[in-house]
């Protein structure tokens, strides 16, 4: 065992060395390379390498600690060690020595325990990590040397960073099949374990909430005579915990695209389980033609057409993959055909004219806000570091991009489709006004969609109608787009956003942007260990998503009930091709 500290060291941090020694551990500590010399020679950073048979295992870097300040006349100076790199076991088990079991954890430990549980996938997988854990748990003794007492105490914090995992990923842990096995042998642990060590009972309730059992029980009953008979009481394969995903596949909530024409789709927001009739009624609204008079058609890339029944479910996930929804209108023999291009925008009132703005805008806020508060944070993470960047793991994030993309389509399907330039110029006014709204209701999701759609080279282009704008509204809009200009890394919007209280809704593309940098531009793994320095900025930033949705929407902003607006803001009708977006505003504006 080797240790070099400096003069000025804080020889206090030797417990530090103490506790690594007990792992026969070479422990070295390397100066940082030579620098001018600091004013503040506390700002210096050391850093602290721990060695396994000549190897790092573990890099720790000594910063000043940012949780409370030292109590007056404290002579402990506020320093801690930090991970900069490791072997995912070793960073578990420094994170299981850092831990300890008050109510309120200091703030660095804290965020090392959330840092390692959003982004553990990236360098470990699930059972990875339960082996790692269910290990830490059952050690009988620590290297031949723990005394009886640190038995519980180990124990109870692998059950800590346990209970913290569950209400990090909540429902996504009930889909893994390690993680369910994990829990069911962790619990079962603890239930021979209670007898002996009776401090771990409230961990065992814990437990029993969690998993969805409410029977009480005493110390008593885990006697080892009793405990086979609670065992199986208690965990029987039916609990309510494991049943819970089943029904979630058939309320989950997908946008369906329903074509109109080769290039116009409606946008319907709807679960798995909707039957083509429920989607028909939406469309035929939408479009506003008689339902009767229309049908849905699936039809596949290879020209197929299957005519849906009412009842037949509507989403299918081979249709997915394999062709597209189409609504058909019906003759007088029942034959089906489909709407000729541009057809649909003929006899089009525009209802959006007589819509409120305010309340327009909050139905977009309430629309956006049940897809953002949907999101796991752990969504992100796959995001970033899976190749395919979609999946089964990123499907709420996927809901509100295709969101933002759709709002930014349907701001100019709405005002190219409007051929009368005094109705158009009305528009126009309109949609900035919306773009203002959301703004401040602090969703700047829809409100970067909008500008973007009125921003748009087919809309822009149209000099006629910008030409009729007043001042007033174009001294507006100059203002809000300048909210969304990108020079200095977005730092108007950055800026404005931070302002914000939550709850707000970010602009999700942008904070992607984000985790994608720090990903790109540094390397996960340094020399055969984890890059945790780069992992805590991903997770930190990661974290935005929590901060932004500390609070619920409410007081200020209170949701009348608006059921057309509700519906109209629910199934968007959008054009989605950029070249008959074109060919309409060369329409209705000609070049000259």
């Amino acid at each position: 065992m080797m240790c070099k500290l400096q003069e000025r060291d804080d020889i206090g941090r030797i417990e530090l060395v103490q506790k690594l020694a007990r792992e026969s551990c070479q422990f070295l500590q390397t100066d940082k390379k030579e620098q001018e010399k600091s004013e503040h020679q506390d700002d210096e950073v050391t850093t602290v390498e721990v060695k396994e048979q000549d190897q790092n295992v573990l890099v720790l870097k000594k910063v000043q600690s940012c949780g409370p300040a030292p109590q007056a006349g404290s002579a402990e100076s506020d320093w801690r060690y930090v991970v900069v790199s490791g072997t995912p076991e070793k960073i578990l088990e420094h994170l299981l020595n850092d831990l300890h079991l008050e109510e309120v954890q200091d703030k660095e430990t804290e965020t090392l325990l959330d840092d390692f549980l959003l982004t553990y996938t990236v360098f470990m997988t699930t059972d990875d990590l339960c082996q790692a854990l269910l290990r830490h748990y059952s050690a009988k003794k620590y290297q031949g040397k723990e005394e009886n007492s640190d038995v519980p105490c180990r124990k109870r914090k692998v059950l800590h960073l346990v209970s913290q995992w569950i209400a990090l990923y909540k429902d996504w842990l009930h889909e893994d099949e390690h993680s369910k096995m994990f829990l069911k042998t962790i619990y079962r642990n603890v239930l021979d374990d209670v007898y002996e060590y009776p401090i771990l009972e409230k961990e065992l309730k814990e437990f029993q909430k969690i998993l969805g059992m409410h029977r009480r029980h005493t110390v008593d009953e885990y006697s080892p005579q009793r405990k086979n008979k609670a065992l199986f009481h208690q965990f029987s394969l039916k609990e309510n915990w494991l049943q819970h995903r089943g029904t979630v596949t058939e309320s989950e909530e997908i946008f369906c695209h329903v074509y109109i024409t080769e290039h116009s789709y409606v946008s319907v927001k709807a679960t798995v389980s909707s039957t083509a009739q429920e989607i028909l009624r939406v469309v035929a609204e939408k479009i506003q033609h008689a339902e009767d008079d229309l049908a849905l058609v699936a039809v596949t890339f290879s020209g197929e057409k299957h005519e849906l029944q009412p009842n037949n479910l509507a989403i299918s996930k081979s249709l997915d993959a394999s062709g597209r929804i189409y609504v058909y209108r019906k003759d007088l023999a029942d034959t089906l055909n489909p709407f000729a291009e541009n057809e649909e925008s003929q006899q089009r009132s525009i209802r959006i004219l007589g819509m409120n703005t305010w309340d327009l805008a909050l139905e977009l806020m309430n629309f956006d806000w049940s897809l953002f508060s949907s999101i796991h944070e752990q969504e992100l993470i796959y995001f970033t570091f899976s190749r395919q960047g979609s999946g089964e793991h990123t499907v709420n994030l996927s809901l509100l991009l295709q969101r933002c993309n759709e709002v930014q389509l349907w701001v100019a399907t709405e005002i190219l489709l409007c051929s009368p330039l005094g109705k158009r110029v009305q528009l126009v006014k309109k949609f900035i006004k919306i773009a203002a709204h959301c703004k401040a209701q602090r969703n700047l999701n829809s409100f970067f969609a909008i500008v973007m759609g009125l921003n748009t080279a087919s809309v822009s282009r149209l000099s006629q109608t910008w030409e009729k704008i007043p001042g007033k509204f174009k001294k507006l809009f100059s203002e809000l787009e300048s909210l969304t200009d990108p020079s200095l890394n977005h730092k108007a919007y950055r800026d404005a956003f931070k302002k914000m209280k939550p709850p707000k809704i970010p602009f999700m593309p942008l904070l992607l942007k984000d985790v994608t940098f720090i990903h790109e531009g540094n390397k996960t793994f340094l020399d055969n260990l984890v890059n945790f320095e780069k992992l805590h900025m991903i997770a930190d930033t990661v974290r935005t998503l929590r901060h932004c949705r500390t609070n619920q929407f409410g007081g200020d902003i209170s949701p009348k009930e608006h059921p057309e607006l509700k519906s109209y803001v629910h199934h968007l009708y959008v054009i989605d091709s950029q070249q008959a977006l074109f060919e309409l505003s060369h329409r209705i504006e000609p070049r000259v």
